[in-house]
């Protein structure tokens, strides 16, 4: 089965979607046509989920995660599991990631573009934190909840912004 659950935060409404035992999405948007679905019930990973988010959007860094559940390719688990050593309140961009996986898997480099690609199918937004990587350059690019968020939740965990940006263009807004 494949449950639902809601979520009302200072951005809006977030979407949280369990298997019953551990958290398999959190988003800003759900696909309507899936809805049917899933069956909006009472959790404990709801429960738990909840408590993380009330706890991060007090501006606190939460001490535990919410059992996760990740059906994903090798590359995508080596990226999200880089994404979940980013520190609370810090940055990281995409080319440091791709270095770090380049120096794992022993070969001389990574695109940074094919981790933006990993980045971008987070299924887990917030918890597995993909608001905090950015553009070598400083540019706040590649958020899916939008650049005007990944700027809420940047401010929110008080990230140094002086030298981050909002691109004018081709990104998500």
């Amino acid at each position: 089965m494949n449950y639902i659950h809601y979520y009302q935060s200072p951005l809006g409404e977030i979407i949280l979607t369990s298997d019953g035992k551990s958290l398999t999405g959190l988003s800003y948007d759900f696909p309507e046509m899936l809805l049917p679905y899933f069956i909006e019930k009472p959790l404990p990973i709801f429960t738990e989920t909840d408590r993380w988010l009330d706890i991060y959007f007090s501006g606190k860094k939460p001490d535990f995660t919410p059992k996760l559940s990740l059906k994903v390719t090798g590359f995508r688990r080596m990226v999200w599991d880089i994404l979940l050593t980013i520190p609370f309140g810090q940055t990281i961009t995409y080319g440091e990631i791709a270095s770090r996986i380049a120096k794992q898997r022993g070969i001389p480099r990574m695109s940074a573009q094919a981790v933006g690609g990993a980045v971008g199918h987070n299924p887990i937004a917030l918890i597995i934190p993909c608001h905090r990587v950015v553009g070598a350059n400083g540019s706040l690019t590649g958020y899916a909840g939008g650049i005007d968020k990944k700027e809420q939740l940047l401010r929110l965990e008080q990230v140094d912004m002086s030298r981050l940006f909002i691109p004018k263009r081709g990104t998500k807004r």
